[in-house]
């Protein structure tokens, strides 16, 4: 069983495990608080459980509410293995399956959230708080996997785990069948950022940079791709009106399919602060786009500098705009890293690779298969 923040979550990042998994005649069950997929779901052969939870906000009435939810969801289906995506399932999914007697718990850090990244100087109520709960969560888990070694690092440091139930995994890996390598456009030379639109992405030294370099190269285009978003840090529509307005940016708004948009584009970019690992970074990769990324947590693993990209200290606009500059004043670049982009992916992002680790972490081994079929594997 899986549970995730939001139903999308299964489409963007868990999809190719989640139906490799049914494929291999385990009983998948994937919890989200709704499902518009789940047509889509039981066509693989992944059964639908509804679990309330809010992705974002402190309203701690509702978090007790979803986790009682969620402890009536795990009693019902007993779920052999379960494995718990994200900030929320995994703090509050810990708490349930302690009270439902869920005892194969698999702890997914898919990125650290607001509580940390807002973390300058003194921690706040909020931070100690979390701490809190993380060390409860994982306390009481088989394992616990990471994107990225600096995460792992960071809670090492706050005495958080035990190093033996510590595992790195390639983010969610990426089809590499899906996300084939294509033609880059270089004149004119087109950037695509693609994320939810939350300054912890970045996007408004993204914009700054664009600004700065339109008014050099006018032809060059700066395109922005992602849904708006409740986090606390959330950009607000008025704002992304208002940089349409002034024609530095092309704002293309929300999409089920990145693909047709990375073709056309020429160099990818995500100037964000801190991520487990972006998964919209290893989708371009795989495209064979070259990358601009910050050198933080989660995104220096995207990019070997100066060979598929190049990595820029986070929130210094000075320095992404010379990154981007770079490839609108030699566009060679761009084809040439963009091949190194796609031998990246293929190196360490393969999605059956990544998968393999996962589903080595929940213990189904040829062993556990060959018992038979086991009830909410996933």
């Amino acid at each position: 069983m899986l549970v995730v923040p939001y139903a999308k979550y299964y489409k963007n990042f868990s999809w190719d495990l989640i139906q490799s998994l049914a494929l291999e005649g385990h009983e998948v069950i994937a919890a989200a608080p709704s499902n518009p997929y789940h047509k889509e779901l039981a066509s693989i052969g992944v059964v639908y459980a509804h679990i309330p939870i809010k992705n974002t906000g402190l309203n701690p009435f509702y978090d007790l509410y979803s986790m009682f939810k969620m402890v009536q969801a795990f009693k019902r289906h007993q779920p052999d293995i379960l494995c718990c995506y994200s900030i929320k399932p995994v703090l509050y999914g810990s708490i349930a399956a302690a009270c439902s007697n869920v005892k194969h718990v698999l702890l997914m850090i898919t990125g650290l959230g607001y509580a940390f990244n807002a973390q300058s100087g003194k921690p706040s109520a909020l931070f100690s708080f979390v701490k809190m709960l993380y060390r409860f969560a994982l306390d009481r888990c088989t394992k616990v996997l990471f994107e990225n070694a600096d995460d792992l690092k960071l809670f090492q440091h706050l005495q958080l785990l035990r190093s033996d139930k510590a595992l790195i995994v390639g983010g969610a890996g990426v089809n590499l069948d899906k996300f084939k390598l294509s033609a880059r456009p270089l004149r004119p030379v087109v950037f695509l950022l693609i994320a939810r639109l939350i300054k912890d992405k970045g996007i408004v030294e993204y914009v700054e940079a664009a600004r700065r370099l339109k008014e050099k190269y006018p032809d060059a285009v700066f395109q922005l791709l992602g849904p708006f978003d409740s986090n606390p840090t959330a950009i607000d529509r008025a704002v992304v009106t208002s940089w349409i307005e002034e024609g530095h940016i092309s704002y293309i708004g929300e999409t089920e399919d990145v693909r047709p948009y990375l073709k056309e584009a020429s160099v990818f970019v995500l100037p964000s602060y801190r991520e487990g690992t972006p998964k919209s970074a290893l989708e371009a990769m795989a495209m064979g786009l070259p990358v601009i990324t910050t050198d933080a947590p989660g995104c220096r693993e995207t990019v070997v500098s100066g060979h598929n990209g190049f990595l820029v200290p986070a929130k210094e606009v000075s320095a992404l705009a010379e990154a981007m500059e770079r490839f609108i004043l030699n566009p060679a670049l761009i084809l040439r890293m963009g091949v190194k982009s796609r031998e990246l992916a293929v190196k360490k992002y393969d999605v059956r690779a990544v998968n393999a680790v996962i589903k080595e972490a929940m213990g189904l081994t040829a062993e556990s298969k060959a018992g038979g079929k086991e009830k909410g594997a996933g």
